[in-house]
């Protein structure tokens, strides 16, 4: 012991010690040549412009998707600059439509693993690395894998939970204190989620006429139906931040647009009705439904428009009206859009 009354340190174990920690092998590299990545562009501003340069300093292989309206030269010519590759979608097929145009073109030149991206992603330096790491592991088991980082909710102030996919009736799990390992879940959020080649070969391409919204939940939920496991990589973490969060005693709203909520409604009703002989999971159709009109009507304005597009999303959902809201519905459309 030392005069201090602590558990004395020989010098030779600490001198020891510091050389093995000196001589260890670091983390090996991935391929740059293994993985790509697709971001997703809608209108991007300028903080978005420099954020996807950063990423292509990590990522050789980087596919920006340009969902905006219309076509950008300038700057579409100053990502290529970067080495960027460039491909104008104008929101065809929405967000899937996206990710698929991006992960075919990446596959097709031979990449092993495609990782999802929206434009304002906030990956760490150790991002890339940490999940090239996780999906060496995950290829041990199978070919064919879905890898999501450990995502903390901003608005929520917590990490979002996982749902194990082997029980019948699916419920959350907190992985707040996990900092090692995969976690097995039903779904993972699509940004920063990683695709091997075997599982999008396996699964097929996202929904096109889910257009946005529930996108990844049907995404990892038919997965788990194709034998493809869906993990989540506790040892990398992404923040993310949804909407303009509003919160009015217990209910709290990501405060989106009326066309957004018709989306989000259908959706969900169609996916998880989809799957109701899996999961037992059909139950929460109504309560999701009622849960998003009770916020509207709490918390956020154009009440109307927001509560008449959840509505008519519901029944779309359940009799499996797909498609885009503009050619299901155009007058609704118009009135939720105005």
């Amino acid at each position: 012991m030392s005069e201090a009354g602590l558990p004395a340190v020989d010098d030779r174990d600490a001198a020891s010690a510091l050389a093995a920690s000196a001589s260890a092998p670091p983390d090996p590299q991935p391929d740059p040549d293994a993985f790509g990545a697709v971001v997703v562009l809608w209108q991007p501003q300028p903080e978005h412009v420099e954020h996807l340069e950063r990423v292509r300093a990590a990522c050789r292989h980087l596919i920006a998707v340009d969902n905006s309206p219309s076509a950008d030269a300038a700057l579409h010519a100053r990502l290529r600059a970067h080495g960027i590759e460039v491909r104008h979608n104008a929101n065809r097929g929405g967000i899937s439509g996206a990710y698929n145009v991006g992960a075919r073109a990446l596959f097709d030149a031979g990449r092993q693993v495609v990782f999802l991206l929206d434009q304002d992603s906030q990956l760490g330096a150790e991002f890339f690395p940490g999940m090239m790491r996780a999906c060496a592991r995950a290829q041990d088991e199978s070919e064919a894998f879905i890898v999501g980082p450990k995502v903390f909710e901003v608005n929520l102030g917590r990490y979002l939970p996982v749902f194990s996919p082997q029980e019948r009736l699916p419920k959350p799990e907190r992985i707040d204190e996990r900092r090692e390992g995969l976690v097995p879940t039903l779904f993972v959020i699509s940004s920063g989620s990683a695709v091997s080649a075997a599982a999008f070969a396996r699964i097929g391409e996202f929904r096109e006429d889910y257009f946005i919204e529930y996108v990844d939940i049907e995404y990892g939920l038919r997965a788990t139906r194709n034998g493809v496991p869906v993990l989540v990589n506790t040892e990398v973490e992404l923040r993310q931040q949804v909407g303009q969060y509003v919160k009015r005693g217990i209910f709290s709203t990501s405060n989106h647009v009326a066309w957004r909520r018709y989306y989000a409604s259908r959706n969900a009703v169609h996916a998880l009705r989809s799957n109701a002989s899996r999961w037992s999971i059909h139950w929460l159709i109504e309560l999701l439904t009622l849960h998003q009109v009770a916020c509207v009507l709490v918390c956020e304005q154009h009440k109307l428009r927001k509560v008449v597009a959840i509505a008519v999303g519901y029944f779309d959902g359940l009799f499996g009206k797909l498609g885009t809201f503009e050619q299901r519905h155009p007058r609704v459309a118009a009135f939720c859009k105005h």
